[in-house]
């Protein structure tokens, strides 16, 4: 249970020290260090992360686009051995099993539409068990990680129509 908080804590704000950590517990600095290096060691943690927003930060920023993946399962291995193939590409950010349509959506980081289009054709739609891709390419994002990236200052004075 304690692990939980802890948890909860770190994925809020993974910027929190030890030391913030250890009073909002109400533990020793010592004991939350040496339990976040055991949830690291388990790969329960398996990183600490910030949500930048590219628009703002960056005219030349990466283009980001979700391929949709249908797959044929394998004997014995069903879907894990080509999700493993698919996950080592280094274009490959994040990836997941769907119920659906499409077996896997990955999200694919490259610089140009085209080096995006070209992985999927170079790479994923010649993997054996693939049958069929969909790319859709991202154009602006809101919402990332629970953080809106929008100033909502800008909306403030706006109001929703309200009709009967």
């Amino acid at each position: 249970m304690k692990d939980i908080e802890l948890l909860h804590l770190l994925e809020t704000n993974a910027r929190l020290s030890t030391r913030d950590l250890s009073d909002i517990l109400l533990e020793e600095e010592e004991q939350i260090q040496q339990r976040m290096e055991s949830l690291e060691k388990r790969k329960i943690i398996c990183g600490y992360h910030t949500v930048i927003n590219w628009d703002k930060a960056s005219r030349n920023r990466q283009v980001m686009a979700i391929i949709e993946v249908g797959v044929t399962p394998q004997r014995d291995y069903g879907y894990d051995k080509i999700a493993r193939t698919i996950a080592r590409y280094p274009e490959v950010d994040t990836m997941y099993l769907l119920s659906g349509k499409s077996e896997f959506m990955c999200m694919v980081y490259g610089k140009s539409m085209y080096d995006v289009a070209s992985f999927v054709a170079d790479k994923i739609a010649c993997i054996e068990s693939v049958k069929s891709t969909v790319t859709l390419f991202v154009l602006k994002q809101y919402k990332e990680s629970g953080i809106i990236l929008e100033d909502e200052r800008k909306d403030a004075g706006e109001r929703l129509v309200v009709t009967p």
